[in-house]
């Protein structure tokens, strides 16, 4: 009977032990929605970019994106995001879709420009880049080194 009730703490302390892991991977992941106000942007394309993914400037997380939608006129990719509103955007932002790596996922960076005025809740950044793929890269640099680039020359 005693070996039971030793093994029944034993487990216990194992859950307790797992539930503070959880707890302080939790926090310290910055996993957490950012709460501010919102932006909008428009993107030609954007790679795989979801709800939920990091809005980041100089490599630092201070926001969220919370909608990805089709423009209907456009056909552009819109973005909403929500930024920390500790941070005042300049209204010559750049924003362009970056990604964590070849396995990592992708994000906003957001490249603040020199502007004195800033971008109130409910804006748009008008400055995008758009996605480059790693694929389309490549191509690129085929493209190039074999001689594409060149005008065919009369020999």
């Amino acid at each position: 009977m005693s070996r039971n009730a030793v093994e029944t703490i034993l487990g216990a302390v194992v859950l307790l032990v797992a539930g503070m892991f959880v707890y302080f991977a939790y926090n310290t992941a910055e996993i957490r929605t950012v709460r501010g106000y919102t932006v909008e942007a428009a993107f030609y394309k954007i790679g795989g970019l979801s709800k939920g993914s990091d809005v980041r400037v100089s490599g630092i997380k201070v926001g969220s994106v919370i909608e990805n939608r089709l423009d209907p006129e456009t056909f552009d990719a819109r973005v909403m995001m929500s930024i920390a509103s500790d941070v005042k955007l300049p209204t010559d932002t750049v924003a362009s879709i970056a990604s964590g790596g070849l396995l990592g996922g992708k994000y906003v960076r957001l490249e603040p420009g020199t502007a004195t005025s800033f971008i109130e809740d409910g804006g748009a950044i008008t400055k995008t880049k758009d996605f480059r793929s790693l694929e389309d890269q490549v191509g690129e640099i085929i493209f190039l080194a074999t001689g594409g680039g060149e005008e065919a020359q009369p020999q």
